[in-house]
């Protein structure tokens, strides 16, 4: 089992651009074995501490193998709303584990 956990940076004024591609991307988990098992949208006063500026979301994903993870980011699908994607996405973080 590997876990996926992306911190995701939209550009102002492009929520709606992101969640039309979330539509399309996160029902698409499932049919690549994969479980999507938070999806956080964090509020600076929620923040701590540290030194990475506030995320708009976080995702933390998890799939049996990382082949299913690399067939899902392959979906054809997906590719045809990436353009959504690129459109809202300022930057991401992806960090890929396994549980301990």
């Amino acid at each position: 089992m590997i876990y996926i956990t992306q911190l995701i940076y939209i550009h102002e004024g492009q929520e709606h651009t992101f969640h039309q591609f979330e539509d399309v991307a996160i029902p698409l988990i499932e049919k690549y074995k994969g479980k999507l098992l938070l999806r956080l949208r964090p509020s600076a006063g929620q923040l701590i501490a540290g030194e990475l500026e506030m995320p708009y979301e976080v995702h933390l994903v998890s799939f049996p193998a990382k082949e299913d993870f690399d067939a899902f980011k392959l979906d054809k699908e997906r590719e045809q709303f990436l353009h959504l994607k690129d459109a809202a996405v300022r930057k991401m973080l992806l960090v890929q584990g396994n549980a301990l």
